[in-house]
């Protein structure tokens, strides 16, 4: 199968948005590759995405939801890229269980993913690739978002093992848009009650957990919600990457960051 012939043009922002929420990582780069994993005969060819150490493939340019993902944190190397009778650029992604091979349609395109991608895993531009002046720009700023989003994630991952243990009177403190409600009625509020907010932490419906219910905007209103399990003194978030942080605050916090402020904690007028 041949890659389109069209110039790649980035998802409609609805679809973007909503990928975002999904994947819960920023977007480095994105484009048509055709991707061959180790043991199968044929490439396929697939919208991806470069989203933090994270590709992420799509049957469709515009589906919001991923058919396939690969973790690249833990790249030990990528081949160098080679064009092939067609013209097109392949490389090989060596990881720890295995090989990917992936390729562009063109040598300059398979440059510059390989660029990327060596640059958010091994945190650190590549000096001997044959880059362009505009490649080598991106990669920097890439790079310098890539180092404050693992800042971030450190010191949202660290437990409070690292911390003096709190007063006691602390550990039952609850954020202000903790409500005692059930999933339907956190729905209700924050269908009702807009202007309060968009984020409310409640009892998980297990009474032994907690969950988070938010209210997106995205074109027409789309509810979510979170499992948050609590787990010796530090809570995980079920993402699609666990996030463990050590207070419930610290888990309102998580999502107010990753949404650049868009959901607002949950606080009933008087």
């Amino acid at each position: 199968r041949e890659q389109p012939e069209e110039t790649p043009q980035p998802a409609p922002r609805q679809i973007f948005q909503e990928r975002q929420r999904i994947t819960g990582l920023p977007l480095y780069l994105q484009g048509y590759l055709s991707v061959r994993p180790s043991g199968c005969q044929e490439f396929r060819v697939q919208w991806t995405e470069l989203r933090g150490t994270m590709l992420f493939f799509y049957d469709d340019k515009k589906a919001p939801m991923y058919s396939q993902k690969l973790d690249i944190s833990a790249l030990n190397s990528a081949a160098s890229v080679h064009p092939d009778g067609n013209g097109s650029a392949q490389f090989i992604l060596r990881l720890p269980n295995g090989e990917v091979e992936l390729k562009a349609s063109d040598c300059e395109c398979g440059k510059e993913w390989k660029g990327f991608i060596l640059t958010v895993t091994k945190l650190s531009v590549p000096s001997d690739e044959s880059l362009l002046p505009g490649q080598l720009s991106r990669m920097h700023e890439v790079l310098e978002k890539e180092k404050k989003r693992r800042i971030t994630l450190n010191n949202f991952s660290s437990t409070s093992l690292k911390r003096s243990s709190p007063p006691s009177s602390l550990l039952t403190t609850m954020p202000a848009c903790f409500h005692a409600v059930s999933r339907q009625e956190a729905a209700e509020l924050l269908a009702k009650n807009p202007s309060c907010g968009s984020l409310i932490l409640r009892p998980g419906s297990d009474s032994k957990s907690y969950a988070v219910s938010v209210r997106y905007e995205l074109g027409a209103p789309c509810l979510r919600h979170y499992r948050v399990l609590a787990k010796g003194t530090s809570y995980s978030i079920e993402l699609e990457r666990k996030v463990t942080v050590p207070s419930l605050q610290d888990v309102v916090n998580y999502f107010v960051t990753q949404t650049q402020g868009n959901l607002k904690p949950f606080v009933m007028q008087t």
